[in-house]
């Protein structure tokens, strides 16, 4: 299974992710910048958001009832489509995802 990055300076990278991997893990192993995840996934941080493409924001669904009150303490601007990538863990319905990083 794959999923995409889109940098801020118009960059792609494109990565291979195992089923039940969560996206921040996977744009750390991939060396994606920007994406830090401080916290380890452990909702505390907020170095992991990402915007999910408009595309894909109907399969990743919204944020958790911990996720959302983190997103509003993320550095950059938070948007509809702002997601923790901590959680969302790749399966079969997000093959192909594309992630958007933000801005620092």
């Amino acid at each position: 299974m794959k999923a995409t990055w889109i940098l801020p300076d118009g960059r792609e990278i494109t990565a291979e992710v195992k089923e039940g991997l969560n996206l921040m893990e996977a744009a750390v192993a991939n060396n994606i910048p920007n994406v830090i995840g401080e916290c380890g996934g452990n909702l505390s941080c907020a170095t992991c958001h990402v915007y999910v493409s408009d595309d894909w924001s109907d399969r990743t669904g919204p944020a958790g009832d911990f996720e959302d009150p983190m997103l509003d303490v993320a550095e950059a601007e938070r948007r509809p489509t702002s997601r923790l990538s901590c959680q969302l863990k790749m399966s079969p319905a997000l093959d192909g995802i594309v992630l958007i990083v933000p801005q620092p």
